[in-house]
């Protein structure tokens, strides 16, 4: 190897941490408000009068459109590549969010987040796709941790900010600041995304050309009934439906059941989702070095929600000091689980369809949390407590747990899985 193509290499594996850095920053700051909504949740029942699914509506609305979004992203990604399409879709979000606030009540807010919902769709496959292109197996997981981390990190900055904009100048002025802060992402993301010198180990597909639609489409569909793809779905729409139900719910169980002020279930919000910074950062780093695979960090988290939803549906869950602690241990398992969830989806992923492989596993997550949110608010308006939602989401956990065991049994192990 010549000088200058060490010195190359050398500049290449440096950039890699700014492109994690940029990621892991677009990440945060496109999740800044649609993250943000159930530390809202207060403020919005009270300003807009509405119960606690159609709160929970308002989270499903700018889940709606990704359903479909994250496939159509997934392949955009694999044409086009990262820079622009994560860029435009942080550009939507942005856009959509400072329209919305010259829009009042509820109903528009609903079409605003479902707009918002099309742009948020390339971030997380988008993302996702631009680590692993930079970062091999030995430090993948640690690098999607920390990228995955920008999740919970900008919806810990948007529970304590937040509710503190809507108190002080109405819930409309949440939408401008999180249109602010969704435009200043997608300006640092195409300002600053590079793809790596020498494609990485993700390349961009070219198989179009050699193939016939109908193959490529039989080649899709087939990656649902690769046992990994079946594990990877049954954990993730169990978890991202605890995950999405904490971020909900958790401020409202602690100002109704433990009777808290609204000015003290918050922060236990944020709190939460900073634990689950270091969750998904612990976890993934953590499967990295694990002789028993990445998939055994997702199971062990599969096992403390669990026992976390059983908790606050016993009486000690009624206290205070008891349902703050739970909810910080909800925060560390229920979203560290993510960052090695998503290496394992990379690393299954064929070569050349890493992004749609990406988008397919967070599409049918996306079933979850459209459905999850509205259902379990319904669920606990007819029944006047949050015990049945708690015990629904440990049972659908605990089966869920159960056919990924039986699914496994027979699985060849993958290199780096």
């Amino acid at each position: 190897m010549t000088a200058h193509q060490q010195t190359a290499v050398g500049g290449a594996s440096r950039y890699r941490w700014t492109v994690l850095g940029i990621a892991t920053f677009t990440q945060a700051a496109a999740a800044f408000f649609v993250q943000g909504i159930g530390a809202l949740g207060i403020h919005l029942q009270r300003d807009l009068g509405l119960s606690t699914a159609q709160l929970g509506l308002l989270l499903s609305a700018a889940q709606l459109v990704p359903l479909v979004g994250l496939l159509v992203a997934g392949e955009l990604l694999d044409r086009i590549g990262e820079r622009w399409v994560v860029g435009a879709g942080a550009c939507v979000v942005g856009v959509g969010l400072l329209l919305g606030s010259a829009m009042p009540g509820y109903v528009p807010l609903l079409c605003v987040l479902i707009v918002v919902g099309a742009g948020y769709s390339t971030i997380q496959p988008g993302g996702s796709k631009s680590v692993a292109a930079w970062f091999d197996a030995s430090q993948r997981g640690m690098a999607m941790g920390i990228r995955q981390a920008g999740l919970p990190l900008g919806a810990a900055i948007a529970s304590a900010v937040l509710p503190l904009v809507a108190e002080e100048f109405g819930w409309r002025a949440t939408l401008v600041a999180g249109g602010l802060s969704a435009l200043l992402g997608a300006g640092v993301f195409m300002g600053f995304y590079r793809r790596p010198p020498t494609g990485g180990a993700q390349q961009q597909d070219d198989g179009g050309s050699r193939t016939s639609l109908r193959e490529q489409l039989d080649a899709r569909i087939g990656m649902l009934r690769e046992p990994a793809m079946v594990k990877i779905m049954l954990s993730g729409t169990s978890l991202i439906t605890v995950q999405y139900a904490v971020g909900v719910l958790s401020v409202l169980h602690l100002h109704r059941t433990t009777s808290l002020a609204a000015g003290t279930a918050a922060p236990v919000l944020v709190v939460a989702q900073g634990v689950g910074v270091a969750g998904r950062v612990c976890l993934a780093a953590w499967s990295d070095r694990s002789g028993s695979g990445r998939y055994a960090s997702v199971m062990i988290c599969m096992i403390a929600v669990i026992a976390g939803m059983v908790a606050l549906m016993t009486p000690a869950g009624r206290s205070p000091a008891v349902a703050c602690a739970v909810f910080v241990w909800l925060g560390f398992f229920g979203y560290g689980w993510y960052g090695p969830w998503v290496a394992y989806v990379a690393e299954s992923a064929p070569p050349g369809k890493t992004g749609f492989a990406l988008g397919l596993a967070m599409s049918v997550n996306q079933i979850a949390i459209v459905l999850a949110p509205p259902a379990l608010g319904l669920l606990i308006d007819l029944t006047g407590s949050f015990t049945p939602a708690w015990g629904v989401l440990a049972a659908m956990t605990a089966v869920a747990l159960t056919a990924m065991t039986v699914t496994a049994h027979g699985e060849r192990p993958r290199a780096g899985a």
